[in-house]
């Protein structure tokens, strides 16, 4: 027989269009069988204790990235957190941060994917296309192997702490979809793409701490992301440089 465990959900309540009403915990009492996720027993306190309940989620299979939240004070998938693996029996889920709250668990995710859309996130080709796919070598697609893993969760958008308090900031997974596409063999963008984020709000913005990196459930390194993208910067810059002080000689 399966034992079950009882476990106590604190859900962090707000709805943006009763803004006289605070945010406030509403908290659930539920009895968990091992090998249930923080997804699973949401579904469940909306299905069958709180039908007002709010938040999002779509695979269940940490890849959509949609179930981002807080759990117990840490960044990650409700779809992919056992309840059972923590060291206790309270249970504490927060929207992501930098976001404003619609309601309950669903934040307004329109700046990242302004942000997102700012970079082209897609292939720019100049040359013809080609009769069949364009070949790509086991070398080159490990260039850019860490960052296609970016599911755009924004688990990184709410560990940033550069977004609290410049809203305007690009952003880790923009920086690191910009250096996705900057790697890939098979792009074409010109080289003066990377003036869309050469400024103080992109990725000159960013403090270097790492969180983006400690929060990404992909594993995913937007640091390295900013990091290169900056190199490639200072690269062409320099190459101005060296250019213009030819033609001057």
């Amino acid at each position: 027989m399966i034992k079950e465990s009882a476990y106590t959900f604190k859900i962090l309540r707000y709805d943006a269009k009763e803004p006289e009403r605070r945010p406030r915990f509403c908290t659930y009492r539920i009895r968990v069988i091992p090998g249930l996720t923080v997804l699973a027993v949401l579904l469940r306190i909306r299905d069958e204790i709180d039908g007002t309940l709010s938040f999002r989620c779509s695979c269940r299979s940490a890849v959509c990235g949609s179930c981002a939240m807080v759990i117990n004070g840490k960044l990650d998938l409700a779809c992919r957190t056992q309840v059972a693996g923590f060291n206790t029996d309270t249970i504490i889920l927060e929207p992501l941060p930098n976001f404003e709250v619609i309601r309950d668990l669903v934040v307004d995710m329109t700046p990242f994917w302004q942000m997102y859309d700012k970079i082209q996130p897609y292939l720019i080709r100049r040359s013809h296309a080609p009769e069949k796919e364009i070949p790509q070598s086991e070398g080159e697609r490990r260039q850019i192997d860490q960052f296609v893993n970016c599911i755009l969760c924004a688990c990184c958008w709410g560990a940033c702490p550069v977004l609290a308090r410049e809203p305007g900031y690009l952003g880790p997974a923009a920086a690191a979809k910009l250096e996705r596409f900057v790697l890939d063999s098979r792009d074409e963008r010109p080289a003066s793409a990377l003036s869309l984020v050469n400024d103080e709000k992109g990725v000159w913005a960013c403090d270097t701490v790492f969180r983006c990196i400690d929060a990404c459930p992909k594993d995913v390194r937007p640091t390295d992301a900013i990091v290169g993208l900056r190199k490639a910067m200072v690269k062409q810059s320099f190459k101005k440089i060296l250019g213009k002080a030819k033609d001057e000689t």
